[in-house]
Order: structure tokens, then C-alpha cells, then sequence
């Protein structure tokens, strides 16, 4: 049987994920509220950021950046879960 979450993107109970996607602080907050499908959008969006931002992720100050659009953008914790800036879905 899958393991179902409340997931806090599609606002509803979905497949969780088969295991935490992500290291630190947020990987079991992640595991235990974020569905496969909402971790799958969170993915498209990471692209775009990476790309329209310029990061790379082995710049400790882009990893911070990201995580900080992650917890908004999963999360809704501050003012980064939008769009980069300039960009239109």
C-alpha cells in the first residue's frame, strides 16, 4: 500500500514520497506532508529558479537561496514560493 500524505501543495491526501527527497532541516517536514505530485511541481519550479537565478548548487549561499524558495513554495513560510523575479507562468 502507498503511503498517503496530506500534501500541503495540492491541497489534498495524494502517494507520498517513497523517501525523503531532501537533506537538512526540512527533509522529514518534506517526507511527511509533500506528495510525490507536489514534489514533482517543486522540481519544475527549482529549474526554473536555478536557471532564471543563475545558481549553482555548489555555492553554499545558492543552496540557501534555494531552500528558502523550497519552504516557501512547499510551505508557504515567506515571501519567496512565487515566480523568480520577471518570470510569467
Amino acid at each position: 500500500m502507498a503511503n498517503m500524505v496530506n500534501c500541503v501543495v495540492l491541497g489534498r491526501e495524494a502517494e507520498g514520497l517513497d523517501k525523503p527527497p531532501h537533506p537538512g532541516s526540512l527533509r522529514e517536514r518534506i517526507y511527511q506532508n509533500v506528495s510525490k505530485e507536489g514534489w514533482g511541481q517543486w522540481l519544475v519550479r527549482l529549474q526554473m529558479i536555478i536557471n532564471e537565478a543563475q545558481l549553482t548548487t555548489a555555492d553554499p549561499g545558492s543552496i540557501e537561496f534555494i531552500e528558502k524558495h523550497m519552504a516557501g513554495f512547499l510551505f508557504g513560510e515567506n515571501d519567496m514560493g512565487g515566480n523568480p523575479f520577471g518570470f510569467r507562468m
